[in-house]
């Protein structure tokens, strides 16, 4: 991420007034620049890509600049925000300072200040994500199976930055053709910036103790991940417990270790944390999209989806969600985690509780445990 040009989102409504900063900015500071022209677009823009610097006006149609400062460390904690204005007064400045905005301009204002102001602003963010950006695996025995469980968390890890891996044992022959389904699991992958490793052990004949194990250690040692995805032993799905075996044995040493849910899972799975994927459901359903192959199953339809993660916001503030049951969870995911989750226990409890009892209504930092986008991941 360190590699890549900066990008900055700049919220005017002013045609005139956008066009300048962003000529300024891209032309002058060599950075990608997305504008927005009220503080709704904004905020979406926010919620579908992680920004290095926000370039804001105070008088917008509907709310103003300042009035969605608590929205936007909400959705990003770390994201520098710089105030630009023609109209300031006291009490703009001061609200600006309470909200914590990180620059505050009044117009007129030179392109070169401008560039050199938000220039610094985002050299300052990308330190810190880069300090703080966490590596993340998924495991699943077969093509989807991650997508399906962990999609929108994942959405949310993208989010804040973190770098992600996807594992799948198997092509998923029994399904379908290995070679379709492999191009479909790269498609999938690639809507959330993932790297995707595709094995080729047996479809429905996966086994711990015939080289699982071995394959998942191996990827775990390059990955060396914070955090690891994959499935439940409360399931019906033969390779789906036997995923969960090998896993809990090859990533023994990694810090978390969580289980997602899937079709098959028995009515055993117990949740004790729950990741608010508000605003990453719809690029769950983009990747899941990617398996034109599965389109006829029941628990890949939109409406499925989204009515499954309905469901399980029962347990959290949320309005969306993804359950997952913690087998370990021992450090705390800095701010940089567009996933906020909402454990029955706070994040930084090395126990949870067994069954999903009414969570902790605060959530953790953000990293998507609710993306808004990810802070303390779930």
């Amino acid at each position: 991420m360190s590699d890549d040009g900066f990008r900055a989102l700049v919220l005017e409504d002013d045609p005139d007034s956008a066009e300048f900063v962003r000529i300024a900015l891209a032309r002058y500071g060599g950075m990608q620049v997305d504008l927005a022209s009220d503080a709704d677009e904004a905020l979406a823009a926010l919620r579908r890509s992680i920004y290095d610097v926000l370039v804001s006006d105070i008088q917008l149609p509907g709310r103003s600049g300042l009035e969605i400062l608590p929205e936007v460390r909400e959705i990003d904690p770390t994201l520098p925000i710089m105030i630009v204005t023609a109209f300031p007064t006291v009490t703009h400045a001061v609200t600006a300072l309470r909200e914590a905005a990180d620059d505050f301009l009044v117009k007129p204002v030179t392109a070169s200040t401008v560039v050199e102001r938000a220039t610094e602003l985002a050299q300052r963010a990308r330190r810190e994500r880069d300090s703080s950006r966490q590596r993340v695996l998924a495991v699943g025995a077969h093509p989807d199976d991650v997508e399906i469980g962990v999609g929108a968390t994942l959405a949310a890890h993208a989010a804040a930055g973190n770098e992600l891996v996807i594992l799948t044992l198997s092509g998923g022959s029994v399904g379908g053709l290995a070679a379709a389904r492999h191009e479909e699991a790269l498609a999938a992958a690639e809507v959330v910036g993932a790297r995707l490793v595709h094995l080729d052990f047996p479809d429905t004949h996966l086994d711990p103790a015939e080289g699982v194990i071995g394959a998942i250690e191996d990827v775990v040692a390059e990955v060396a991940p914070h955090r690891v995805y994959t499935h439940s032993a409360n399931d019906r799905h033969q390779d789906h417990r036997a995923v969960n075996g090998a896993v809990q044995i090859a990533a023994r040493q990694v810090p978390s270790l969580l289980c997602f849910q899937s079709p098959s899972a028995t009515v055993s799975f117990a949740p004790n944390r729950f990741v608010d994927v508000d605003g990453f459901v719809e690029t769950k359903l983009r990747m899941l999209a990617a398996y034109v192959s599965q389109a006829h199953r029941d628990y890949m339809q939109p409406d499925m989806v989204r009515a499954t993660a309905r469901y399980w916001a029962r347990f959290s503030p949320a309005s969306e969600v993804e359950p997952l049951e913690t087998v370990r969870a021992s450090e705390t995911v800095a701010r940089a985690s567009a996933v906020r989750v909402v454990p029955g226990v706070d994040e930084d409890d090395g126990d949870a509780p067994s069954a999903p009892e009414a969570p902790s209504t605060t959530p953790a930092p953000h990293l998507p445990v609710g993306r808004g986008r990810p802070g303390a991941a779930p």
